[in-house]
């Protein structure tokens, strides 16, 4: 199935064309992905109507009433004129007719690229080739100008939907607005990885064999018909949407990327769904699991047989969340050791980190369970992300929140030219002082 195929189709059928803009230009311009007066977004509808959001109006508080929409026959409606660039849209559109959105904005981190003259790897995560496809270069031409909009066209008729505009930014194009927004963000995502890890050295690439097994994951589970939630399922499912969208809003998560899972009963846990956007998550999306077998109708994450393997074997773990922040993930693509011996928190919440190879997630489940423990509460799955996991969500939530800072404050120290680590008495300490298991 398409990554968010289900999801549009659940949920964004009926959404009229200028509220879709208005929602992806906000979530644009909140991530800091695009300046007040940078970035253009359209969509073409099924009757051939172009929606664009309009030239010189804040991109912080657009309304579907500033939304500009041009016919077929080229007349332009609204209170506003389109978008300067609207040339390359017309252009991509007319190139690709299978195309229906185009998302163009200037993040900083695709900006440092397109300054750089490159386009940022695609190899050093699984599915960032999968859903972004081949990315190419579109050398600098006047903004607005035919002459861009025909520099993009001819890359986007040989077959990318992405494209890096030398010192300008980057363009997106897909069958919909949010497959373009989850490709755009993708890109960003990698983009800021890739950054941060220079300070640690060359990313890591995938191998095409890690490539074939990643696509081994499995969802496929035998279906059954849950009984009416009761009030501590609903309670759970509240509780794990909150922190969700609090770990998309923190940049923990991507839209396509990161996973929770809790406990609900014996054999029986939540997940979150495969292909659902996280920011839109919502308690009736999340997927019960009951002894091998999914919640008729849904399908939960490919990594659903991972985290049943890691509740049957850890029955002092109710939490699993697996993420990929780009702090945690500048590590994770170099093979580089992050020390949480840095604070007394650190060391606390996340212990000795092991790391364990790309494949062990979905080649030795057990293997991953029996490297789980109370001294390794976390683990780091090479160019594959981090299993963070407690007795209870929020603590586990906490474990991946200090992960990241700890990243962070690594990063910075090597940026400095120094990182200093206690020493092992102080973790000696630590351990007496806070009964730290070994």
């Amino acid at each position: 199935m398409d990554l968010n195929a289900k999801y549009n189709d659940s949920k964004f059928r009926y959404l009229h064309p200028k509220d879709q803009l208005v929602m992806i230009m906000q979530r644009v311009y909140e991530y800091e992905m695009t300046t007040t007066s940078g970035g253009n977004i359209s969509v073409k509808d099924e009757d051939g109507v172009i929606w664009i959001t309009p030239g010189g109006i804040d991109k912080g508080s657009l309304t579907r009433e500033d939304m500009v929409w041009i016919t077929p026959d080229g007349e332009i409606h609204g209170k506003h004129e389109p978008s300067s660039e609207y040339p390359f849209h017309h252009a991509i559109y007319e190139a690709r007719p299978d195309l229906k959105a185009v998302l163009h904005a200037h993040p900083p981190a695709l900006v440092a690229f397109s300054a750089a003259g490159i386009c940022p790897r695609t190899d050093i995560l699984p599915n960032t080739r999968t859903i972004c496809g081949e990315v190419e270069f579109v050398p600098y031409a006047l903004p607005g100008s035919e002459d861009l909009g025909r520099k993009i066209a001819k890359a986007f008729a040989g077959g990318t939907n992405m494209v890096i505009l030398e010192n300008h930014g980057t363009v997106t194009a897909a069958e919909d607005l949010f497959q373009a927004f989850m490709q755009f963000e993708t890109l960003d995502f990698t983009a800021r990885i890739q950054i941060k890890a220079k300070a640690l050295g060359n990313p890591r690439k995938i191998t095409d064999g890690e490539r074939q097994t990643a696509r081994r994951k499995s969802n496929e589970l035998p279906e059954f018909i849950p009984s009416p939630p009761g009030s501590y399922e609903k309670d759970l499912r509240q509780e794990m949407c909150r922190f969700i969208h609090r770990s998309y809003d923190q940049r923990l998560f991507t839209s396509t990327e990161g996973t929770f899972a809790v406990r609900l009963g014996e054999d029986e846990f939540l997940i979150t769904p495969y292909g659902y956007d996280r920011k839109y998550m919502e308690p009736r999306d999340l997927v019960r699991i009951k002894e091998g077998r999914r919640e008729a109708g849904k399908l939960p994450s490919r990594s659903v047989l991972l985290h049943r393997v890691i509740f049957q074997q850890r029955p002092e773990i109710n939490a699993i969340l697996i993420a990929h922040s780009a702090n945690l993930m500048a590590f994770n693509v170099t093979e580089t050791l992050l020390d949480s011996r840095i604070i007394p928190e650190a060391y606390i919440l996340m212990r000795d980190l092991q790391t364990l190879p790309f494949e062990a997630p979905v080649t030795d489940h057990m293997m991953v369970a029996e490297k789980l423990s109370e001294a390794n509460p976390l683990l780091m799955i090479q160019n594959n992300g981090f299993i963070v996991t407690a007795d209870s969500l929020l603590k586990a939530f906490d474990r991946l929140e200090v992960a990241d800072y700890t990243a962070q404050a690594v990063l910075g120290a090597y940026q400095l030219g120094k990182v200093r680590v206690m020493e092992e008495e102080l973790i000696d300490d630590l351990k007496r002082a806070f009964k730290l298991k070994d």
